[in-house]
């Protein structure tokens, strides 16, 4: 399964090409984030089944995902990530076949099946 990571800042988008991949400000990270925001080892998103699955590592600044805090949450495509203060929005299936599209015109496959959002993602309660 392709999937990649928009930038929503207008930086650049992140193809998600391992199983498991590691975003951390580290060096030994799989992807490097070298903003002050984000921890040495932020979190961890991992292709399974056809999802993606996001889990935060403790990081100080936090991982939202449509703007809520999350210990760990499925990912669907056009979710918003933020990591710290940087923001994606995630793309794969159907939604990324969309954008390849639109930047360079392909012959046309068959849509991939649609995907349902997740009614109980694992959140943060809220502070009071």
């Amino acid at each position: 399964m392709r999937a990649r990571l928009v930038s929503a800042d207008g930086g650049p988008s992140i193809d998600l090409v391992k199983d498991m991949t590691l975003f951390g400000r580290d060096e030994d990270c799989d992807t490097r984030l070298d903003h002050k925001s984000v921890s040495k080892l932020h979190c961890v998103v991992v292709k399974t089944d056809g999802l993606l699955l996001l889990r935060d590592l403790g990081s100080t600044n936090g991982t939202r995902v449509n703007g809520q805090r999350v210990r760990r949450a499925a990912l669907l495509p056009n979710d918003t990530v933020a990591i710290a203060n940087l923001k994606y929005v995630v793309k794969f299936g159907v939604e990324l076949e969309k954008l390849e599209q639109q930047e360079e015109p392909r012959p046309k496959k068959e849509p991939a099946a649609q995907l349902r959002r997740n009614a109980l993602p694992d959140v943060y309660p809220e502070q009071k």
